[in-house]
């Protein structure tokens, strides 16, 4: 079973940074692409991030690209989401699932963390 836990979320005013981590526990984590989705109260979830199982390939929703950066580190199971320049409108729960592809599909990831509040205020 893998499980994936969210921490680094928290309170920052606009124009603040961030840095979400997502550990996961099991040995094939280096295996698989990772991505980082996000909801906002009464929103859909929606895509933020995804890197493929090395780290080499990368993809951004258009909202928060040149803002955010996706990365991993393999040898500890982990993977990130720095985000700067913060706005209100990136207010929401943020989420990192384990994917079968490095995709904008939210099907193709097939096991979720339990979320982390991120809340910029303006």
């Amino acid at each position: 079973q893998v499980q994936l836990v969210e921490s680094g979320g928290g309170l920052v005013q606009a124009g603040g940074s961030l840095r979400l981590s997502c550990a996961a526990s099991g040995r094939t984590f280096s295996s698989y692409p990772m991505g980082w989705f996000r909801q906002a109260p009464g929103k859909e979830r929606e895509f933020v991030a995804t890197i493929n199982w090395s780290g080499i390939t990368t993809y951004y929703a258009d909202s928060v690209k040149g803002r955010f950066t996706i990365s991993r580190d393999n040898a500890k199971n982990t993977v990130y989401l720095q985000m700067n320049s913060l706005k209100p409108e990136d207010t929401a729960v943020y989420y990192c699932a384990r994917g079968k592809f490095a995709t904008r599909e939210a099907s193709q990831y097939d096991y979720w963390g339990q979320g982390t509040q991120v809340t910029v205020s303006s």
